[in-house]
C-alpha cells in the first residue's frame, strides 16, 4: 500500500494512493462512514503501525464496494510531504555510493565508517512544491536523489539482522544542497537545511511492497536529462547496517526518516559543474515507489 498526505479543499488528509496516483482514498472520511476512526496525521498513523495497516486494508476493501465512491475517492488534491513536519531532523547518510565519494574527491574519500548528518524539519516540502533558488545565499545549489527509510517502531541497539522489522516503509528524498555553504562553514547543517531543500514523497510505500531495499533502481533527471542512474545494491552501508549504527546509542522512533545517500552524478561532480538554476525540474524515480518531481523557483 502507498500512503500520502494531501490537501483537499485546504485541509490536510491522510490518503491511500491508487496505483496510477490519479485517485486517492480519503481514509478518515471512509473510516467515519464505516463507523470507525483513524488518526488525523500520517505520523500518528505510523505510531500505531500494525493497527493502522490492518485498518487501512479494511477501509480500502469496504470503500471499493460502495456505490457513492465520490464521498471518499478524490482526484483533485495538492500533494504535501507524507509527513509534512517530521518530529526530528531528517537523518542523512553521506557518500554511501563509492562512485559518488570519488566524484566529490578521490578514492581516499570512500568512507570506512558511515558519515551522518541531518536536515532541519523546516526544510521539508512535498511533491510538486517549488524549491527556492535562494539567490544571494548560494550560487551552488545542487540535487541529490535518494531512497529514504521511514521507521515504524521504537528501538535502540537494534541488531542488523532485525533492522527491517523496525521499518514502516520507504519514500524518496531530494537532498538539495548548497555546496558553497558546505565549504564555507566546514560542516553540513547550513548547506543542507535551507527552507525548501528537502523535498520528500510523493508517497510512503509500506515495506511489504518493496522486498529488498538494497536492490532498487534509482534515477535522477534534470530537465529530462539523466544525471544519476544506479541501484541501491551499490550502497557501501546497506539499510540494515545504517539502522543498526544509528540506533547504537540513540533511540529511533516511529516517523523518523533516514535518507540513505546519493549515487554519482550530482551537479558538483560534472566538469564544469551543473548547479541548479531557476526553472530547472528535478525528477527522482525509485523502483516500486514512484517519482518525486520539484521545480526550482
Amino acid at each position: 500500500m502507498k500512503f500520502a498526505t494531501v490537501k483537499v479543499k485546504g485541509k490536510s488528509q491522510v490518503v491511500l494512493v491508487e496505483k496510477n496516483n490519479s485517485n486517492v482514498l480519503l481514509l478518515q472520511a471512509a473510516a467515519i462512514k464505516m463507523g470507525e476512526a483513524i488518526p488525523t496525521t500520517l505520523l500518528q498513523c505510523i505510531e500505531k503501525a500494525e493497527i493502522f495497516l490492518q485498518k487501512a486494508k479494511e477501509i480500502e476493501q469496504w470503500a471499493s464496494t460502495q456505490k457513492n465512491k465520490s464521498e471518499f475517492y478524490v482526484d483533485e488534491y495538492v500533494w504535501e510531504a507524507p509527513i509534512p513536519r517530521p518530529a526530528k531532523n531528517i537523518f542523512c547518510v553521506g557518500k554511501n555510493y563509492a562512485e559518488h565519494a570519488v566524484e566529490m574527491g578521490s578514492e581516499a574519500d570512500i568512507p570506512e565508517h558511515i558519515i551522518l548528518f541531518s536536515k532541519a524539519p523546516t526544510a521539508v516540502i512535498g511533491h510538486e512544491a517549488d524549491i527556492p533558488r535562494h539567490e544571494g545565499i548560494t550560487e551552488e545549489l545542487d540535487y541529490e536523489g535518494e531512497l529514504a527509510v521511514v521507521i515504524g517502531k521504537k528501538g535502540k541497539e537494534i541488531r542488523r539482522e532485525e533492522a527491517l522489522d523496525y521499518v514502516f516503509g520507504y519514500t524518496i528524498v531530494n537532498d538539495i544542497t548548497a555546496r558553497d555553504l558546505q565549504v564555507n562553514h566546514k560542516q553540513y547543517l547550513l548547506g543542507k537545511s535551507l527552507d525548501g531543500s528537502c523535498p520528500i514523497g510523493p508517497v510512503i510505500v509500506e515495506k511489504s511492497a518493496i522486498g529488498n531495499p538494497n536492490q532498487l533502481d534509482i534515477e535522477t533527471r534534470v530537465n529530462g536529462e539523466i544525471r544519476q542512474q544506479s541501484n541501491t545494491e551499490q550502497f557501501i552501508f546497506p539499510v540494515e547496517e545504517i539502522i543498526a549504527i544509528l540506533s547504537k546509542g540513540m533511540t529511533l522512533e516511529p516517523g523518523d526518516i533516514i535518507a540513505t545517500g546519493t549515487p554519482a552524478g550530482v551537479g558538483k561532480g560534472f566538469k564544469p559543474p551543473k548547479f541548479l538554476r531557476k526553472g530547472d525540474e528535478i525528477a527522482i524515480k525509485v523502483k516500486g515507489i514512484g517519482t518525486l518531481i520539484n521545480t526550482v523557483h
